[in-house]
């Protein structure tokens, strides 16, 4: 038996992105999301759609955020184009269903990751663009893996990653009702890596030593895995499935954690130090991950890690208009520029990981960066069995219907940045629901409406509505000090942490005239500091925030939609060949206090996040 979502996902067809989400995602279409398909040869030129590139994750990777982001935004010309890349996966489909573009004689040892993930990408199109060719593509293509793994038992990615081909069984399952489907699961998880049983002994709470790299230590990996056992759970009774995304965040955490909410893991995971790197596919993966672990268990808790991530890790490690990234995104990061060989502190990572480009070290990031923010989108409100619940906190609109009456409710805030929500709920007819509001834990005495409500939970109203209807909702935050190891701190207010502002200088490397993929806009930059990072905090409690309107970009680097001045002194802390040292080599204060200003997390590019605090 398949056991139905807490929370079940809407459709583009039904939310629509407003305010500072929609002007992201406007951003996302213009960079490089929205011209991949043009320039970068893994996609333009990919064996997906009959060319000579790369055939495997890439195309995959790229479609799972460009399809939802051209239906979000309704782009004609964008939907066209992800027609054109599912019309050519369709056509060369075998007849005996196998979908990946590989020779016949190549199949046994092929890796089916890759036909995991396109048939995440098959339903991703199918619930945009309600195409009815989709589910008989999927069926044949998961009755051919039902067979294939039989004789050819997954390995490497697909066995790390046996549970992403979960979302297409289900998604399946639930249209035809074939019992294979289920059993299909089931061979998947016997086949492969129990994250589970993994993280019950967990031995892994050190960083990896160089060059260690394991499948079982890789950071996408485990963001990956977090919604695995929620996954599994659907189709099993045993209960410990529901906590394994519990139990590896906290293992995670407690051994490679980062004040950003997300772990470390260059390539593997990398221990607890602020200089150590997070790979922006473990980033995006973990929110996806989230997203569904929300819509498993209905828990509010996984909204708030998922809008810290979203708000803070994912912007933070891509320009501000989208059209460069970096591989490896550090917590203290006080230049990104091109490292010696053996200055370089990463685990696996070359020494141009956490420059901006196009595809600093490795292009997986390149193409897989694209579904952070449409999916954010997708889940900012949610169906249950007795009403509709706004899941992730972000300016959006839902039209759909219950129980046979059309309702549209709409989200107008500039939250994160700013503590207050406004509801407007329009029913066409008398109908009886439930509307959920998640109240994020960090809430100091939130109110709905003028009435308190309970932090950590979702505020729900059971009521007959009709006509239009206003809730206004308050979330007042306190400012926060997180404490970290090595006697350090950092700053957080309500879903943002704060980080101080370093002033950029981009430099773009010159790879000489011979070069046609790396040219502006998608080129590659080293970034120098202009101004000091050697402080502590000098004052915690004269810490002043200040709120500005949202600018041309969301994001952005110099006009943040807030910032925070902090009373701060200079100490003696440098950087050694292009990275800050992992503490500060004294911190007998040089200055007297000085307000520096701090900037969110997700708008920096040179930060300092967590440093000490000095009498």
């Amino acid at each position: 038996m398949l056991k139905p979502l807490v929370l079940k996902p809407l459709t583009s067809n039904e939310i629509k992105p407003r305010g500072w989400l929609k002007k992201q995602l406007e951003i996302q279409a213009r960079s490089l999301t929205g011209h991949l398909d043009l320039f970068w040869p893994d996609v333009k030129d990919s064996k997906w759609i009959g060319g000579y590139c790369e055939g495997w994750e890439r195309v995959p990777y790229w479609l799972d955020g460009f399809v939802p982001l051209a239906y979000l935004l309704d782009d004609f010309g964008m939907k066209a184009r992800a027609k054109k890349y599912i019309d050519a996966i369709i056509v060369n489909q075998k007849p005996d269903g196998w979908i990946c573009p590989c020779g016949d004689d190549e199949r046994k040892n092929y890796d089916v990751w890759a036909a995991f993930l396109i048939c995440k990408v098959l339903v991703v199109y199918c619930e945009c663009s309600g195409d009815a060719r989709i589910e008989t593509v999927v069926y044949k293509t998961l009755k051919n893996l039902y067979g294939h793994i039989n004789a050819s038992v997954i390995t490497n990615w697909a066995r790390s990653r046996w549970f992403e081909c979960l979302y297409s069984i289900y998604w399946l399952y639930e249209r035809v009702n074939e019992g294979w489907l289920l059993t299909f699961a089931h061979r998947l998880k016997v086949q492969g890596l129990d994250y589970c049983l993994l993280y019950e002994t967990c031995p892994y709470t050190e960083k990896t030593e160089k060059n260690d790299w394991s499948h079982m230590t890789h950071v996408v990996n485990a963001a990956m895995a977090v919604k695995s056992g929620a996954w599994y759970g659907r189709v099993s009774d045993d209960k410990k499935y529901a906590e394994t995304a519990g139990l590896m965040l906290d293992t995670l955490d407690k051994y490679h954690g980062t004040v950003a909410g997300i772990f470390t893991g260059d390539e593997c995971l990398a221990g607890r130090s602020p200089i150590q790197g997070t790979e922006l596919c473990a980033v995006v993966e973990l929110m996806f991950s989230l997203e569904q672990v929300l819509s498993c268990t209905g828990g509010a808790k996984w909204g708030d890690r998922l809008e810290y991530i979203a708000y803070n890790a994912f912007p933070a490690t891509v320009s501000e208009d989208m059209w460069t990234h970096q591989y490896d995104q550090m917590i203290n990061q006080v230049e990104c520029s091109v490292l010696e060989k053996d200055a370089a502190p990463f685990t696996t990572n070359s020494e141009t990981s956490h420059i901006f480009g196009l595809e600093p070290n490795y292009g997986c990031c390149t193409a897989n960066m694209h579904q952070a923010f449409p999916k954010l989108a997708l889940s900012t409100f949610m169906l249950s069995g007795d009403g509709i619940y706004s899941t992730v906190l972000a300016p959006s609109e839902v039209d759909t219907q219950i129980n046979g009456v059309a309702v549209n409710i709409s989200l107008m805030t500039d939250y994160p940045f700013k503590d207050a929500l406004v509801y407007k709920i329009n029913a066409a007819g008398t109908v009886k629901f439930t509307f959920g509001i998640r109240i994020p834990a960090w809430a100091k005495q939130p109110t709905v409406n003028g009435q308190p409500a309970r932090p950590g939970e979702f505020h729900t109203i059971d009521k007959e509505w009709e006509g239009e209807e206003t809730i206004a909702v308050s979330l007042p935050s306190g400012t926060e000090l997180l404490p970290w190891d090595g006697d350090m701190y950092a700053i957080k207010k309500g879903a943002l942490l704060y980080t101080l502002k370093i002033e950029s200088e981009w430099k773009r490397i010159d790879y000489g005239p011979s070069e046609t993929i790396k040219v502006h806009p998608h080129c590659d930059y080293e970034i120098f500091p202009k101004s000091a990072f050697n402080y502590a905090i000098a004052d915690v409690s004269d810490i002043v925030f200040t709120e500005k309107n949202i600018g041309e970009h969301v994001f952005s680097e110099n006009a943040p939609p807030i910032y925070a001045e902090v009373p701060c002194r200079k100490i003696k802390w440098d950087k050694t060949r292009g990275v800050l040292t992992e503490t500060p080599a004294d911190r007998t204060p040089l200055s007297g206090i000085e307000k520096v200003k701090f900037i969110p997390y997700g708008c920096s590019v040179l930060r300092v996040t967590v440093l000490p605090v000095v009498k």
